[in-house]
């Protein structure tokens, strides 16, 4: 071989190892269904995949169907072989089969590489290829042990939603990976509540995940238009089906309390980031500062205590019923009730809404103890309608601390969050709360979250519906009543009252009332 040649053979060889995307457009060959072996020329959107991959340890893919998303990993899985030594790469699916389908795409790149590029191979069967640099990629169905034998250089599950062990399998992996290695994670959606739909929630929500999320519908693909998506519903058979293999939509499977495209609404038209981000753990999320013409309601869910539960609150204009701030983490009850004071302080001196259930009454002692005034109670009948609210109100021996959430007030809670929503007569700015909304199903005739998720931003927000919705419905009885329900309230032997203490800041009870001509004093509210 000429000086010549070698020379540019070593140029080569370098642009290949520092460039995956050159290596794989120029030297790699698939097998192609209908043309046989071509090669693979990668479209715009892949190579930016790629150049993710190499730059992200850890990639979670939410995509549509034949993307070739599979061939591109293992395309990458090759060009970490190659040019790196003892990498040790695990492809895992829902059967040994399917992994070993990622495998043999490996082994036709490898196969149809030009010679100068092989560096021969030790190992070469159906479930595994090994170079003679020391490294490999192997197939293994997922298992608890799949991936704890041996430290893994690299990850790649395939349809990872349709894996029904994979949570086991990665608990088990990450000591593995814990050494310096990444994981790639792709799948269509299948439905909420498995592992792959809550690893890709947290990692769209930055909820401390290491995935970097990409999502990859239809769309990307520069050969496909309407007209390919419309022949999908036909061919797939089922509308629902082609949403989800074509549009990444995890909510067309499964029974949402929530339809689809109400969120979809709520996502594009108000979902938003907070202008900041308060707090040592930066959980306490504001969209709009405290506005002291303003009314607003505080309406918190304490935590049970385990260490999969939150504790969580939301900040609404009570005029505009629009979310204005939202706090969900782990936090102790007596310091989660001075939080409370401190912003339904802030919020000039909002209605302080707190679920009274178990360890909530920790947080109400703390409150009560603050001196906090204007809080929220309940009848101890748990009655829900208005008149009967008035008539508990008026014997203050029948009022209890907090909001009282049973089986009679639940459903109505929840009923009053779907109106609002269908209604479109509530503003939504946090994409935490919409996250928890898509993992909220019924079970067995309850609403409640997915297994494995959480509902608390769910149950306080519609618990603020309901305390709003329900005390408008005083507007039908007079002012009068109003007055002496406040009086009434005002009245309790506890150290705090149903009033509102600053007289100094005028007409700030103040609000349109749609049952009426004009504006409506609201401290019947309270």
């Amino acid at each position: 071989m000429s000086q010549d040649i070698k020379q540019i053979l070593r140029e080569e060889y370098v642009k290949c190892a520092t460039d995956p995307i050159y290596f794989m457009k120029k030297y790699c060959y698939i097998q192609h269904p209908q043309r046989g072996r071509i090669q693979f020329q990668l479209y715009p959107f892949q190579e930016k995949v790629l150049k993710l991959f190499q730059d992200n340890p850890y990639s979670i893919i939410l995509k549509s169907r034949q993307l070739g998303i599979s061939t591109l990993g293992s395309g990458y899985s090759l060009w970490l072989m190659l040019f790196f030594e003892n990498k040790n790469v695990l492809a895992l699916a829902t059967t040994q089969a399917t992994a070993r389908n990622l495998v043999s795409k490996v082994q036709f790149m490898y196969e149809n590489l030009p010679s100068w590029l092989k560096i021969g191979h030790e190992e070469n069967n159906k479930l595994s290829l090994k170079l003679t640099n020391g490294s490999k990629i192997q197939a293994k169905s997922s298992s608890p042990d799949a991936a704890r034998s041996e430290a893994v250089s690299l990850l790649v599950v395939d349809e990872a939603a349709f894996i029904d062990n994979i949570a086991e399998t990665w608990a088990s992996a990450q000591q593995t990976l814990a050494t310096g290695g990444g994981a790639i994670v792709l799948s269509t959606p299948y439905g909420t509540g498995n592992w792959f739909h809550k690893m890709w929630e947290d990692a769209e929500n930055s909820l401390e995940s290491a995935f970097l999320p990409i999502r990859l519908p239809w769309q990307v693909h520069p050969e496909r238009d309407q007209s390919w998506r419309d022949k999908q519903d036909t061919l797939l058979g089922d509308p629902r089906l082609a949403a989800q293999e074509c549009d990444c939509d995890f909510n067309t499977s499964g029974d949402t309390v929530f339809y689809s495209e109400f969120m979809d609404f709520y996502k594009k038209t108000y979902v938003k980031d907070p202008l900041e981000k308060r707090g040592t753990d930066r959980n306490l999320w504001i969209w709009e500062p405290a506005d002291y013409s303003r009314s607003y309601m505080v309406i918190a869910d304490v935590a049970r205590g385990d260490s999969k539960d939150y504790s969580a609150f939301h900040i609404m204009d009570i005029e505009t019923n629009t979310q204005v701030g939202e706090y969900k983490g782990q936090i102790g009850t007596q310091e989660y009730g001075h939080l409370l004071v401190g912003v339904a302080t802030e919020y000039n001196n909002a209605l302080l809404v707190i679920e009274n259930a178990n360890i909530g009454w920790s947080t109400i002692q703390t409150v009560i103890e603050r001196g906090y005034q204007n809080f929220y109670h309940s009848p101890k009948s748990g009655e829900i309608k208005a008149d009967s609210y008035f008539n508990e109100y008026s014997d203050t021996s029948k009022m209890v601390p907090g909001f009282t959430m049973n089986s009679r007030t639940r459903p109505i809670c929840i009923n009053k969050f779907q109106e609002a929503i269908a209604d479109k007569g509530t503003i939504i700015q946090s994409n935490r709360l919409l996250s928890e909304m898509k993992t909220f199903v019924w079970k067995n005739g309850r609403a409640e979250a997915q297994s494995g998720f959480n509902d608390d931003l769910v149950i306080s927000f519609a618990t603020g519906q309901y305390v709003r919705s329900t005390a408008l419905q005083f507007s039908k009885y007079g002012e009068d009543m109003y007055k002496s329900m406040l009086n009434a309230t005002s009245t309790t032997n506890t150290p705090y009252y149903g009033g509102y203490s600053g007289t100094s800041q005028k007409d700030q009870w103040k609000m349109d009332n749609p049952y009426s001509n004009g504006e409506e004093d609201i401290k019947w509210l309270l």
